[in-house]
């Protein structure tokens, strides 16, 4: 699977994470992170980063997702930072 692929799957998880109850702390994130002045596309965006790290970090540690690490790595989003800055930096 591509890069391009997977991350559109992970877009897709967030929109089931957005809209479930179990998974209410996304979408307090996803709210705050918008009344703050990021797009919607940037919050979706940036919360598919956060799960695609976690998950990458649970195939690394052969362990269970981790859930606390997931609400911490959402917790540090920046909402004044751009999606698109950030991976321009990190190209630099």
């Amino acid at each position: 699977m591509d890069d391009d692929a997977f991350f559109q799957d992970l877009l897709a998880a967030v929109e089931q994470q957005l809209a479930s109850p179990q998974t209410r702390y996304v979408a307090k994130e996803y709210e705050r992170l918008t009344s703050k002045g990021m797009s919607e596309t940037d919050a979706k965006e940036r919360i598919a980063a956060c799960l695609g790290e976690e998950t990458d970090a649970m195939y690394r540690r052969k362990t269970a997702f981790d859930e606390k690490s997931y609400k911490k790595r959402l917790a540090e989003i920046d909402p004044a930072a751009r999606f698109d800055e950030e991976t321009d930096k990190e190209s630099d």
